[in-house]
């Protein structure tokens, strides 16, 4: 690069030019992902999606390139917000309005997010290395997946809007809850540490005030530093869930998880973890149960436990929490997804 032109791109001008011109490849890539995929696989190598392994390949590569752009984009996003923001104000601004306030908005925020469990996690690390405390982050992390618009819509229009309303008040109060047991216990001591020790932590030491450029390059080079370090394991974790993606044992779930047996929230509970799909591929797996004879209760037990748990989502979650944490937190939103289908299952 000739000395011209690293004038050009370290001008003001050049600098927020070449940020336009980035958001717009991302967007363009994001938007393109999934349809580049299906055009390779499908129609340029000609292999049938629908078969278990070109499915799984498709998958694969969809999700990584899905995962990477929400990782590299988001964390450059809120690595500029933090560099931008008195984090100390904001820390400040919500202990003012207490605990209830700050677990409200998270919730909220992870309602009108549109993320799985796995493009979640982005969010959650920037939110963390913020200082944002972390019974609220854990509480968006529950919220994002578990919450999802578009199974609410599927759910209102396969079992009625009574029970899709009933779907998201239930997953609000398990979030809710979950933020509020966790805000009584130290669990601060079981994130790792590369989620605190940032750049941009260290960067308003002092009561500096960074200019827009020191904000750029900080957010860029903690994007580098997460992304680095986090990579493997998302490639780790979207292996497994295109191992078993698709495998949908509509037939045993029927049979083991019926009315008769008192066990069976718990077990389409467990069961729905290695499935790994989102809302609109699990509505209808679950129409189908419930048209089966599955009560009402296990069918959403199961439906939350597919969208909100994932193996890859822990898989991935290792890297940012210490096992402790891990276990505590995948425990605590079984134990309430649980309680959702035993309490459906009683009232409705």
């Amino acid at each position: 690069m000739s000395v011209t032109e690293r004038l050009r791109v370290t001008t003001p001008v050049g600098r927020w030019v070449g940020l336009g011109l980035a958001a717009a490849a991302w967007a363009g890539l994001y938007a393109l992902n999934e349809v580049v995929w299906t055009w390779l696989v499908g129609d340029v190598v000609g292999a049938d999606l629908e078969d278990r392994v070109p499915g799984a390949v498709h998958f694969f590569l969809y999700d990584v390139s899905k995962i990477f752009l929400l990782l590299s984009g988001l964390m450059f996003v809120i690595g500029l917000a933090r560099a931008s923001l008195d984090v100390e104000r904001a820390r400040a601004y919500l202990e003012g309005r207490g605990l209830f306030v700050g677990l409200v908005l998270a919730v909220v925020l992870g309602a009108v997010t549109p993320f799985c469990s796995c493009s979640s996690i982005p969010l959650f690390m920037g939110f963390v290395a913020a200082g944002i405390p972390l019974s609220v982050t854990l509480t968006f992390l529950v919220a994002s997946p578990l919450i999802s618009e578009i199974a609410a819509i599927m759910i209102g229009d396969q079992f009625g809007w009574g029970i899709a309303a009933a779907y998201v008040a239930a997953g609000a109060v398990v979030a809710l809850l979950i933020g509020w047991v966790f805000s009584r216990l130290r669990l601060d001591r079981w994130v790792e540490d590369m989620v605190f020790a940032t750049r941009i932590a260290t960067l308003r030491a002092d009561g500096h005030v960074p200019t827009w450029a020191e904000r750029i390059d900080a957010a860029k080079a903690e994007t580098r530093e997460i992304f680095g370090k986090v990579w493997k394991w998302v490639l780790v974790g979207v292996a497994i869930g295109a191992a078993i993606h698709g495998w949908v044992p509509a037939e045993f779930f029927a049979d083991v998880a019926g009315a008769d047996n008192p066990l069976a929230v718990p077990i389409v509970t467990l069961a729905g973890m290695p499935l790994y799909v989102n809302g609109a591929g699990v509505v209808p797996i679950a129409e189908a149960l419930w048209s089966k004879g599955m009560p009402l209760g296990t069918v959403m037990a199961f439906t939350m436990s597919a969208i909100a748990l994932s193996i890859p989502e822990a898989v991935m979650l290792r890297r940012v929490l210490k096992p402790p944490l891990l276990a505590i937190f995948f425990g605590a939103v079984v134990v309430g997804i649980v309680a959702v289908g035993y309490f459906f299952n009683a009232v409705l």
